[in-house]
């Protein structure tokens, strides 16, 4: 492996535009080809980009022999079978979350990865952000002692558009999949392995969770207490309460703003964490490093925990009724 990894972006829509524009500040990488269904968004994006090697098609980017790692940014039920198609070509799989729409595509993609023994992980980007890594820094050092419930909570309120991503439900749409993943990963990172989760939703006109609130219980009886929605706007704030005290994640905590922490019997401390960049480089620079470590998955973000994600969320989905026509 050389010093420098060599990327390849599959589809050329918004998140993809996120992920290429992060990768100009990632170390020791280099955006080499792009790949779409059709030459010529691949090569509008390749020029947008400066990017050498346009494929117009999934498969040819799969097959590019100077490609190392590929970035899988299609809309939410393309993820397994593009995953798949890449990590067959011997190509590393940077996927952007949700991982898949449901446990059993998830699975798919993992055993494939693991079979064939390449890299694979979920691309929850805000994971390694320095201002979550921190946090979890803070809680690992017992600053604010035991952990025992997680506040978190992600929603927007998007324009009527029962044809776009965020309300079709032949794209996968709704809150759970595209932002309620946020604070469930989050609660994931700080409390572990939920025993249980439980929920309410309102399906909307289009059939999908337009709002939605959640719980998760974890051992020990720790709580995490959630919300999500895509036509309603929430605080996006996290806050994790110790037996000691409680650290504030400020509004949009997803993004790295600052934390405010508050032990019992001291003056509140507030803790700007500066990052570098859009935020998205942070990812790509934990695959180049597993990748030189010989990983295969990555300690901050397993595929163990990827796939107990979408279990849980299965269950919520089994919850409310809300099952995509393509299941």
């Amino acid at each position: 492996m050389a010093e420098t990894l060599r990327w390849g972006i599959l589809a050329t829509g918004r998140i993809a535009r996120k992920f290429a524009t992060g990768l100009q500040d990632a170390e020791g990488a280099e955006l080499v080809a792009v790949g779409s269904r059709t030459q010529q968004k691949a090569d509008a994006f390749a020029d947008e980009f400066d990017i050498p090697r346009r494929h117009g098609s999934y498969e040819a980017l799969a097959g590019d022999a100077d490609v190392e790692a590929i970035y899988v940014a299609t809309p939410h039920p393309m993820h397994k079978d593009a995953a798949i198609l890449c990590l067959e070509a011997g190509k590393a799989v940077l996927c952007e979350k949700p991982f898949a729409v449901n446990a059993a595509e998830a699975a798919a993609v993992v055993d494939v990865a693991r079979e064939r023994n390449v890299f694979c992980m979920e691309a929850m980007w805000s994971r390694f952000l320095p201002s979550i890594v921190k946090l979890g820094d803070l809680i690992a050092g017992g600053v604010i002692g035991e952990v025992r419930m997680v506040l978190a909570d992600f929603g927007f309120r998007c324009g009527w558009d029962p044809q776009g991503r965020l309300l079709n439900p032949d794209l996968a749409g709704g809150g759970l999949l595209d932002v309620g993943i946020y604070p469930i990963s989050l609660a994931g990172m700080i409390l572990g392995r939920a025993t249980e989760a439980v929920g309410l939703a309102h399906l909307g006109e289009s059939g999908v969770d337009e709002q939605a609130g959640m719980v998760f219980k974890y051992e020990g009886g720790r709580l995490a207490v959630m919300a999500t929605g895509v036509q309603t706007q929430t605080p996006m704030e996290a806050t994790i309460l110790g037996t000691e005290g409680r650290i504030r994640c400020h509004g949009p905590w997803w993004r790295g703003n600052p934390l405010t922490v508050e032990v019992n019997g001291r003056d509140p401390e507030t803790i700007d964490v500066p990052k570098v960049g859009n935020g998205y480089n942070y990812e790509a620079d934990e695959v180049a490093r597993c990748i030189a470590a010989g990983k295969t998955e990555s300690d901050a973000m397993p595929l163990d925990e990827t796939l107990h994600v979408m279990q849980m969320m299965d269950s919520l989905r089994e919850q409310w009724g809300l099952r995509y026509p393509f299941e």
